[in-house]
């Protein structure tokens, strides 16, 4: 799950493979999908840069182990789209000719004729300002970062996303401080630094929204006329299955699903449910800063990879949060029965269907925005008993992606405005607290014999899916 910036690249291996008959391509292929539509995968280069490439940044006091994974070409690559990030702190800690050139550089190396760049320029990793209540200098600050980035590498680059996942950020960085910079509440008992997780969250989420509206002006008027690019922000999304049919549920989910952050990018302020529940804790938007904000973007991307069953969960006067906030109880199981097979993090059960119906509610109830799915994907264990030909037989991961591409197919037939597909991730990466402990990749990489690089059957199956 990429909750760092990095560079993200999409590639498959141009060789013959045998696959798993119960995932052919006789029926699901790349015709299945509108002409031009753009598939991709995944990689953060936080996530595989050694830890000296990254120090200074905020996770650089939380982790002491990282593992170099080096850009090494692996055999004959085919690339169709690449997706990408940049590290806001390098510039703020006065490594700004390091960071252009070697971000320059890796842009370079993933580039072909005719394919597409998307690259991100803010995520989980940065300074821990968008807490502070006058948002002016982050916002500032971010918009001076991007303007470098968008002359730097605006001739390559033709699709930003301004910022990663802003409710993540906000909530496992200010709400329970799991991540960096570990903010919260006391009475959480999270050994956190300081904090408020009744207020700081919707402060930095607040602020992220700001300075994401502030990149998009920027570059639309200043450089989308000459370099023909777009601009978007990426939400993470999961889907909400009410737990019965009981009209209390289904107002529960529909409170998990107002949170996600999609209104005031759509729309230009949060929405009545969030405002009745909040009151005062929720900032509010000036008229210009709504105006801004709204229809800030020309893309959208989501991040799918799971679904809930969503219970009503009254309030009970207990200590005010962010995590309770919308009234609402995530589960995973109902009746004792998962809501999907589980994965490798305790997280994610797997729900393909739910990539439709959350598309097909975004259609309904945000105009139809243009959408990229920006992530999506399943881990397996990383298992050290397993031969190198057991590891790379992933047929589960195999069938997720069939199956999420399946479903996301039919919400294109019914109208969805989805435009391309990026699979997480790329290669096996550092994947925060689970650390190596996980595997997301496509592409198995050997941690005990030089980081060798191995094609996963799902890579091999990609490669068959695309024709190529």
């Amino acid at each position: 799950m990429a909750l760092s910036l990095g560079l993200f690249l999409f590639v498959f291996v141009n060789q013959a493979t045998a696959l798993s008959p119960s995932f052919g391509i006789g029926t699901l292929n790349r015709t299945s999908f509108p002409q031009g539509f753009l598939f991709g995968t995944a990689s953060s280069s936080y996530q595989v840069l050694p830890l000296k490439e990254v120090e200074g940044q905020a996770y650089g006091t939380l982790l002491h182990t990282n593992i170099q994974i080096p850009l090494v070409f692996l055999g004959k690559l085919s690339v169709e789209a690449k997706y990408g990030a940049i590290e806001m702190s390098s510039v703020f800690k006065k490594q700004i000719n390091k960071m252009v050139s070697h971000e320059g550089f890796e842009i370079m190396w993933v580039r072909d004729p005719g394919t597409t760049g998307f690259l991100k320029a803010l995520n989980l990793i940065s300074f821990p300002s968008f807490q502070d209540a006058d948002h002016v200098n982050c916002r500032d600050d971010f918009r001076d970062f991007v303007d470098i980035c968008f002359t730097e590498f605006g001739d390559r680059v033709k699709h930003w996303i301004t910022i990663n996942e802003p409710r993540t950020y906000s909530y496992v960085g200010y709400a329970v401080g799991w991540f960096a910079p570990g903010r919260c509440s006391a009475w959480q008992q999270q050994n956190c630094t300081g904090g408020d997780s009744s207020i700081e969250p919707y402060l930095v989420g607040h602020n992220l929204l700001l300075a994401h509206a502030a990149a998009a002006k920027l570059y639309k008027e200043k450089y989308q006329a000459s370099q023909k690019g777009k601009v978007g922000i990426t939400n993470i999304c999961h889907w909400m299955v009410p737990f019965s049919h009981a009209k209390h549920h289904r107002r529960a989910a529909q409170r998990s699903l107002d949170f996600m952050f999609m209104d005031p990018i759509t729309k230009g302020d949060y929405p009545h449910s969030m405002r009745s529940l909040l009151g005062d804790r929720l900032p509010r938007f000036s008229k210009q800063q709504s105006k801004f904000l709204k229809g800030s973007f020309d893309f959208i991307g989501l991040n799918y990879y799971t679904a809930y069953y969503v219970a009503d969960a009254p309030n009970s006067n207990t200590n005010k949060s962010c995590t309770t906030d919308s009234l609402a109880r995530l589960l995973s199981e109902r009746n004792g029965i998962p809501i999907g097979p589980k994965a490798a993090s305790s997280w994610l059960n797997v729900y393909p269907r739910g990539i439709r119906d959350l598309l097909l509610y975004i259609k309904e109830k945000y105009n139809n925005p243009l959408i990229y799915i920006t992530e999506n994907g399943v881990d397996e264990v990383n298992n050290d008993t397993l031969t190198l030909k057991e590891a790379l037989a992933d047929d589960m991961r195999v069938e997720y992606h069939h199956h999420h591409l399946s479903f996301l197919s039919q919400a294109i037939k019914d109208g969805a405005n989805v435009r391309g597909y990026f699979a997480w991730s790329l290669m096996d990466n550092f994947e925060w607290f689970a650390g190596y402990t996980v595997r997301f990749g496509i592409i198995y990489i050997d941690y005990k014999n030089g980081l060798k690089r191995h094609q996963k059957l799902s890579a091999k199956w990609f490669k068959n899916f695309l024709n190529i």
